[in-house]
């Protein structure tokens, strides 16, 4: 953001009523604007009216005794209430002000005391204050972050002679619509590097000051408060923004996460836990997994999602979770951090935290929101991993980045097929520059954005990426409210640990309640004597049959087919068409000899399960089984079944045979899941105790020591 321009000539001799102009184009033209593109979005409608106040009034006619509020009053207590003692702090005061309540900031005018460059009076805006030279406002544009409205809203700070800073005058009324609470941590004033609660005595205690009874007193040794923070500023600078949140935490808060964490430690043998420090020793970030993510992470971590949309309000600390899907296409949970500080830095160590917790075994994909910061660090971290930008959070930004457009069906339905519904890269192109045209939006800022990043996000550019089927109903519903039951009710950081582990635990009742009905009895097949679906209700978990049966039935009773000449007597080719879903074509090959299968649609590289065409082909030629190769172990009822037994993979055998380290954790890891495996059945317990006490025996035979056994417990 630009800063406060100097006074102009002769404002010192001007008096008490010398206002210096504001930054750069506040108040019209091209200045800087506190909201960028990609980091706001705006939705919620505060009151309508527009509130209307002169910025120029004289200072000298406001009262220091109260201050005026023209507006509501909800949310301004603190703001009203603090006295603070600098233009820094009095910047970040209104700064968490507007976080709290949903807008970005902008510096305004001042005004000096007579004969001097002290400030008397300071105003900041609103960031959509004023109106910029040759825009006109419409309801497609108003509530874009780069489109001023001429809003009211407003805060003056009056300095007395103490050196401390009050307010005397607040707008609190907005004519435009504010961001969501989930959305708040996006404002450009709040993601600064020296954002956060802030006044002199908290810089001063970075600083390396000491505060006592309220009052900032001067290190020992030091000569000048001035010199001494500006020898400090970098370090400030570079570290403020995350210290200043952790102070507000407080200690006891941070104490008492630390204190849960080493608990949770020290009940599960593979729990992992870790803590960024700061420069100066300071914890500013938190990540943490059970030992059950872990084994979930070892079956499943081909697709990762990672939503960093979710925030503390008390604390003002974003929270995010790691999550996957199961075999049963449930949501799992695969960490979670606490984040202070959303530099690059910060981002790249929690990828490398969770990398290490996972043994360094890289997902195929990894969703996330759009952030800039978070994608360049998983290019860092994840070089070989493909990055998506989960349609979710396109859709939510969509709300607020395209006003009027939102009411439009055929916009949505024209912008969903973009997102979602193309088949190839032609029609992509083709449908989006429609869209383009028939809406005339060449000129949407976002929309060009989000078209350089179309790699991330169009499905018909990622036909041959493993996406497990996140982004499908409802699926897609469940990954992009994970936190919505968490993130803002609790007081403490520690219960929000123990809420995550519930709900991690909610989540595993449900996977027990699944993998139990899948043991009583298989799924019911909806045609008895079919093969093919008696196979397929053997070898999946029952949700994923039901995928694969409503496929099923779609490629064989709607699907119209073409059988095309091969060269080779071995392959047949055809094209399929759906009934009710327009003139769309798709190629599926069969070799006969090799069972090797394909389709355009590309379901089974993008979902792991043979598509309606595929299934349409198999049916044709009489093949009544699901190909061997075709049968995704992490869709079936094996899935947690010899994950860590290394003599399923010749490479991880001979792997533990040669390395110590390895085959300390590959039986770490095995025994850790047979013991979770067999909690709460007394029956199991004692049939592994039974087991490990047998091993014992052989190895103290081969040990030498064959007669001296361990009590046992299996009795």
């Amino acid at each position: 953001m630009s800063q406060v321009q100097p006074a102009a000539a002769g404002a010192d001799q001007a008096g008490e009523g010398a206002v210096v102009p504001p930054d750069e184009g506040v108040g019209g033209g091209s200045g800087d604007v506190a909201t960028t593109e990609a980091q706001v979005a705006v939705v919620v409608s505060t009151s309508g009216d527009e509130r209307r106040v002169e910025y120029g009034d004289d200072a000298d006619n406001e009262g220091e005794e109260a201050a005026t509020v023209q507006g509501s009053k909800e949310g301004t207590e603190e703001l009203l209430r603090k006295v603070v003692y600098s233009e820094e702090a009095a910047y970040k005061l209104y700064c968490d002000y507007g976080h709290r309540m949903g807008f970005s900031i902008r510096k305004g005018k001042q005004s000096y005391f007579t004969g001097t460059k002290r400030i008397r009076t300071k105003d900041y805006f609103c960031s959509k204050e004023g109106l910029k030279e040759g825009e006109k406002l419409t309801d497609a544009n108003f509530n874009d972050p780069h489109t001023r409205t001429n809003c009211r809203a407003m805060v003056r700070f009056r300095v007395n002679d103490h050196g401390e800073w009050k307010v005397i005058r607040l707008v609190s009324d907005h004519n435009h619509n504010l961001a969501r609470p989930e959305e708040r941590h996006l404002l450009r004033s709040a993601r600064s590097l020296i954002a956060g609660r802030s006044s002199s005595v908290d810089a001063m205690v970075y600083a390396g000051y000491q505060v006592q009874g309220g009052a900032p007193q001067l290190p020992a040794g030091s000569t000048s408060a001035a010199n001494n923070v500006e020898n400090s500023k970098q370090h400030l600078l570079l570290g403020y923004g995350a210290m200043a949140k952790m102070l507000a935490v407080g200690t006891g808060d941070l104490q008492s996460l630390v204190s849960y964490l080493k608990s949770r430690a020290n009940e599960d043998g593979m729990f992992y836990w870790d803590v960024q420090l700061d420069q100066s020793g300071r914890m500013t970030n938190f990540f943490w997994r059970d030992g059950r993510s872990r084994i979930d992470y070892d079956c499943f971590s081909d697709v990762v999602v990672f939503d960093s949309t979710y925030r503390l309000s008390k604390q003002n600390l974003l929270c995010a979770p790691f999550v996957g899907v199961n075999h049963h296409w449930q949501t799992t949970m695969y960490g979670c951090a606490l984040l202070a500080d959303e530099s690059m830095s910060a981002f790249v160590w929690l990828f490398k935290s969770f990398l290490e917790s996972m043994g360094n075994r890289h997902p195929q994909s990894i969703f996330t929101n759009l952030d800039q910061v978070v994608s360049k660090a998983i290019e860092d971290v994840f070089p070989n991993t493909c990055h998506r930008i989960a349609h979710w959070h396109i859709q939510k930004n969509a709300h607020s980045r395209l006003g009027a457009l939102n009411v439009s069906k055929v916009f949505n339905k024209m912008f969903t097929k973009c997102i979602q519904g193309c088949d190839s890269e032609t029609e992509f192109e083709e449908t989006w520059a429609q869209m383009i045209h028939e809406f005339k939006l060449q000129d949407n800022k976002w929309l060009k954005k989000l078209y350089k990043l179309k790699q991330k996000w169009c499905s018909a550019l990622n036909k041959c990426t493993f996406d497990g089927g996140v982004e499908y109903e409802p699926q897609c519903d469940s990954m992009s409210n994970i936190f919505n039951s968490v993130a803002d009710k609790l007081t403490s950081l520690s219960a929000f640990a123990v809420a995550v582990d519930k709900l991690s635990e909610d989540w595993r009742e449900k996977e027990l309640e699944e993998d139990t009905r899948c043991l009583q009895k298989p799924p019911a097949c909806i045609i008895k004597h079919s093969d093919i679906l008696n196979h397929a209700a053997k070898v999946y978990t029952h949700r994923i049959y039901k995928l694969f049966e409503t496929d099923f039935l779609d490629g064989c009773g709607a699907t119209k087919f073409k059988e095309l000449p091969c060269e080779d007597n071995n392959t047949h080719q055809f094209e399929m068409t759906m009934q009710g879903r327009g003139s769309r074509v798709c190629t599926v090959r069969l070799n006969m000899s090799t069972m090797e299968l394909s389709c355009s649609c590309s379901k089974f590289e993008t979902m792991g399960l043979l598509c309606p065409h595929a299934l349409k082909a198999l049916s044709i030629k009489n093949i009544c089984k699901i190909p061997e190769t075709y049968i995704l172990k992490r869709w079936t009822k094996d899935a947690k079944k010899w994950v860590f037994n290394p003599k399923q993979y010749e490479s991880s055998y001979q792997e533990c045979m040669d390395d110590d380290d390895a085959y300390c954790n590959y039986v770490m890891r095995y025994a850790y899941d047979l013991v979770t495996k067999s909690q709460g059945q007394e029956e199991l317990r004692k049939a592994l105790w039974e087991t490990l006490e047998n091993g014992e025996k052989e190895l103290e035979k081969y040990l030498g020591n064959g007669t001296q056994y361990a009590p046992s417990y299996a009795a």
